[in-house]
């Protein structure tokens, strides 16, 4: 029995929204990096749909951070600004 080796992953532009939300949320401790790439997604998702707030974008993801969800909006925020995103609201 013979293993492949794993399909090669295609990084996305820079400074695409992808980008920019997996940015946004690397600072942020986390228990796990799974649970900050569930954040990266729900972020990712909350800037291209804005369909609810990024508070309960950020609580939906159930990540195990190690700073409150409060701080971590904050630095999610505080990220976003520094990239460009001016429209947080």
């Amino acid at each position: 029995m013979t293993t492949k080796a794993p399909s090669a992953v295609k990084p996305a532009v820079e400074g695409s929204l992808e980008k920019v939300a997996y940015a946004s949320v690397s600072g942020i401790p986390a228990a796990d990096p799974h649970d900050r790439d569930r954040l990266g997604y729900n972020v990712w998702r909350w800037l291209t749909t804005r369909r609810d707030s990024l508070e309960l974008s950020v609580k939906t993801a159930g990540a195990r951070l190690g700073v409150s969800e409060e701080e971590a909006v904050r630095l999610i925020k505080e990220s976003l600004r520094a990239q460009g995103v001016t429209s947080l609201d």
